[in-house]
């Protein structure tokens, strides 16, 4: 059982209880509150986390509902390693109702795309060259593993932009108010088609997905290792 989350950072006295959907991260909820709240554990930086400001703006814009995040009571986005956010009432989405969202998600691809990266990040197609950024440490990886995740992405001359990064179903949940989107910790600057093999699978390429499948590979290796041992067995079965 994960530590609670230090909710009086935020002025807030609740009961807690752990809630599922964080694979890389403790996620607790409050209850009896007017207004219930979710406390998640987080690696981020205090400006990796202040760029999901205008991120949230243009999904919005788009059409998406998103918890924004709540500064603690000395102004911060993340207090002793967690951040706090609105509750989100809805039913989750089911993986077929996806594609349900991809005229939402392609405008918010267009209202971001003249954002920078994320700091402390890097697209895959960076990480060519380079070692390090967000989640990613290739210096970590096995060398052979390092090279079919490079080979992956070498040849993808897609668009890039800002990408949600993580447009699974369970980060989608249909409110009274039209479709949340939530959990947006791997959002970043990177090829646009990680999000649209999700909203638009049929059109997606053989190549846009292994370049997916090497990025969860790679994103994995130190947070969910056996997860990413089972994706790099598949990995190396497509190239």
């Amino acid at each position: 059982m994960p530590a609670l989350p230090p909710s009086p950072l935020w002025g807030v006295q609740a009961a807690l209880e752990p809630i599922g959907g964080g694979h890389r991260n403790a996620v607790f909820r409050t209850s009896g509150l007017k207004r219930d709240l979710v406390f998640k554990s987080t690696r981020r930086t205090e400006a990796a986390l202040f760029w999901l400001t205008p991120v949230m703006d243009a999904a919005e814009a788009a059409g998406f509902t998103v918890p924004r995040l709540i500064p603690a009571l000395d102004g911060a986005l993340s207090a002793a390693g967690w951040t706090c956010e609105p509750y989100l009432e809805g039913r989750p989405f089911a993986p077929e109702d996806i594609p349900k969202v991809a005229a939402q998600i392609e405008h918010f691809h267009c209202n971001t795309r003249a954002l920078p990266q994320r700091p402390g990040f890097l697209s895959s197609l960076d990480l060519i060259e380079a070692t390090t950024g967000g989640d990613v440490d290739l210096m970590a990886m096995p060398a052979e593993i390092v090279a079919l995740c490079r080979r992956a992405w070498q040849p993808m001359q897609g668009k890039v932009g800002v990408i949600h990064g993580d447009l699974s179903a369970g980060n989608l949940i249909d409110t009274e108010h039209g479709p949340a989107l939530i959990d947006w910790d791997e959002a970043r600057v990177d090829l646009r088609a990680y999000d649209l093999i999700r909203t638009d699978p049929e059109h997606a390429t053989a190549a846009e997905k292994t370049a997916a499948l090497a990025w969860e590979v790679a994103c994995s290796w130190g947070i969910e290792p056996d997860h990413a041992r089972i994706c790099a067995q598949v990995l190396q079965r497509r190239i």
